[in-house]
Formats: C-alpha cells, structure tokens, sequence
C-alpha cells in the first residue's frame, strides 16, 4: 500500500501542479487512495520532495534535481530489463552497474531481498513473482517513459 501511494504521489506531482497537502489529499482520493495528513507528511518527507516554483512561478511539489539527476543516471546506464522467476536482470553500459546497483540499494525497493553487480550486469533477487512485475514495470517505466 505504502509503496503504491508513494508511485501515485510521485505520478500526481509529475504531471501535475501540486501545491498543498490537501491537493495532493484530494488527488489520491480520486484515485481510491485515502491517506492522513500525518501519513502523507511522512510520504513526502520519504520521497525527498520540495516546494520550489515551476516555470510559471507557481510553487509546488517537485522532486529534488538530485534525484531527477538520478533518474537520468538510471535511464543513460541501464540498457535493458529482463527477469526470471523472482530474480530481475539489468543489463547495463560498461562499468556502470555498480553505481547503479548503489543508487538502486538506497531506495529500499519493497520486495528485495538483495543485489549483486558486476561490471555490466545487476541480479536482483525480489521475494515473490509479484514483486518481480511491480518493480519490472517500474524500472521499464523509468527507462521508456511514455511506453
């Protein structure tokens, strides 16, 4: 549940012009998501976000460019996704998949019992083949944005 709200938080502010708790509150409900206050606070505390002005000079909620700059990182690194039973296979650019495999470790993805990088290829062993197609859509999404 956690994990969910906090994609469909990230979702809203990415599309949207979110300015207040209440906005984001109402948002998430349309989506039959209900949340407290004091859970969302926490979820944004958790994810990082800030309040800073958009290019109309609206203040709203904005990832921080560090981890826009991470996302970035991710999608120039990782060249493909693939998976078997519970454990996912990132093919990544020639050195690069233990850095990625660091950045990957401090988000604490639900599911993951652990990781292994060698020079140009991340295994990442997850619980449950649920979990598996969760994070398998996560990480294509992250890659093909728009697909």
């Amino acid at each position: 549940m956690k994990n969910r709200r906090q994609e469909s938080i990230l979702e809203l502010i990415s599309t949207r012009s979110v300015s207040t708790q209440e906005e984001l509150m109402v948002l998430l409900e349309q989506k039959n998501i209900k949340t407290t206050q004091a859970t969302l606070s926490r979820d944004i505390q958790q994810l990082s976000l800030v309040k800073q002005r958009d290019e109309s000079g609206t203040l709203r909620y904005m990832l921080p460019v560090s981890a826009v700059k991470e996302k970035t990182f991710f999608q120039e690194a990782v060249l493909s996704v693939d998976y078997a039973m519970n454990t996912i296979v990132l093919k990544c650019r020639a050195g690069m998949a233990q850095g990625t495999c660091a950045a990957i470790d401090s988000v604490n993805h639900e599911g993951v019992v652990g990781t292994i990088a060698g020079d140009d290829t991340i295994f990442i062993l997850v619980r449950t083949e649920a979990d598996v197609r969760r994070l398998l859509k996560k990480f294509r999404s992250e890659l093909f944005p728009g697909r």
